[in-house]
């Protein structure tokens, strides 16, 4: 198959010959054979390119999550690189001057709460604003275009981590995301998706027979970006969502947790494609850095039938269950708001799990992905 990138460079680089040239990208922008895509536009004969931009964890990957990133000059190209996740989170017209057209090329991972797909919305804001064009370079949905889990955003809980109404889990690429954007949430720039070619919707990353580079410091892998979809709304709890180990996102755990009685319990609740396991561990930063933690790792045993958000929300149910005097939501001393509800989009969910009722959150999803299944249908590119 050949990414969005490949395609470019083979038949359409020439529609762009003579304009100045932006890039939104980082260490995943890269071909089929891990040449970056900021070296293939800076060497090119026919590409000006003028301008980089960076989003959350930079354009080298060398920030950690909620890093605030300041705007330098690449020292590779010397092209200047403004951050788009520092003071501003949209860039400004000023930072826009130097370019008539901007490309993006990031590595999303198919879940609502990964900031990418809100830095792609609010530079094709920037872009409907100051008149510039916005092109995506498309790039695969990780873990396939073909299943869809959780429910829409409420206006309520909008923000970074779920700006606009869609799932948890959308099945769709960076590119149909962003025909949506323009054509349904009204982003109106001028916008071309350049597709790939040979990409199928059922495909996992694993199956595309590129190589696989995590898109920042704690995505690690398949298993990871589909225990993800659940087990990300961790962070909003008192729990150790695994940052600081080398399995985040699987290993997840507390100092006061009984790691073998939770997945003894956890286990007997009899989820489709999963198991968990009992671990110890010790964060190496974040959330109970350098306290031993019991918790479990997560291990899929078929990605098929598990369903990531169920098994997310029954793993949170369960240990709020088990240990109602130790669990806790995390609430933002400033604002008395709760990250959690921002992660779920919804500040319901939050009481259905201290009232055990996720099963009932679930079905009511149902309806809501229903609506969403046909709202996404015109944008949808590949089989």
């Amino acid at each position: 198959m050949k990414l969005g990138i490949d395609v470019f460079f083979e038949s359409r680089f020439q529609e762009f010959k003579g304009k100045r040239i932006g890039l939104v990208t980082n260490m995943t922008g890269v071909n089929h054979r891990l040449v970056p895509t900021i070296d293939l536009f800076h060497a090119h004969p026919d590409i000006e390119l003028t301008a980089l931009y960076g989003p959350e964890h930079g354009i080298r990957g060398d920030a950690k999550e909620g890093e605030k990133l300041d705007s330098f000059i690449d020292p590779y190209t010397k092209v200047p690189v403004y951050s788009l996740y520092g003071a501003s989170k949209k860039p400004s017209k000023q930072m826009l001057d130097p370019v008539d057209v901007i490309f993006f090329d990031l590595q999303d991972i198919g879940a609502r709460y990964y900031t990418f797909i809100y830095t792609m919305a609010y530079v094709m804001e920037a872009c409907a604003e100051h008149g510039k064009h916005f092109v995506v370079l498309d790039r695969p949905n990780p873990i396939s275009g073909s299943l869809m889990e959780g429910n829409l955003v409420k206006e309520e809980a909008q923000s970074f981590v779920g700006l606009y109404p869609i799932p948890n889990r959308h099945g769709m690429t960076v590119g149909e995301i962003a025909l949506l954007y323009k054509h349904e949430f009204g982003i109106n720039c001028e916008l071309t998706v350049i597709p790939m070619d040979g990409w199928e919707r059922d495909m996992y990353y694993d199956q595309t027979g590129l190589f696989w580079v995590p898109p920042s410091p704690n995505t690690t892998g398949i298993d990871m970006n589909i225990l993800y979809l659940g087990t990300c709304l961790v962070e909003g709890t008192n729990l150790s969502e695994g940052r600081g180990t080398t399995r985040p996102f699987e290993f997840i755990g507390s100092p006061y947790i009984d790691g073998y009685r939770l997945a003894k319990v956890f286990n007997g609740k009899g989820l489709p494609g999963v198991l968990a396991r009992p671990i110890s561990f010790m964060p190496t930063y974040q959330k109970h850095k350098d306290k031993v933690c019991e918790g479990v790792q997560l291990h899929v045993v078929d990605r098929h039938s598990l369903h990531s958000l169920k098994t997310g929300l029954t793993l949170i149910e369960t240990i709020a269950e088990m240990y109602p005097n130790d669990f806790e939501f995390l609430e933002h001393k400033e604002n008395q708001k709760f990250f959690f509800d921002l992660l779920a989009g919804t500040k319901a969910l939050r009481d259905r799990i201290l009232n055990r009722d996720i099963k009932g959150f679930l079905e009511e999803c149902e309806e809501e992905l229903h609506y969403f299944s046909k709202q996404k249908q015109p944008y949808l590119l590949y089989n």
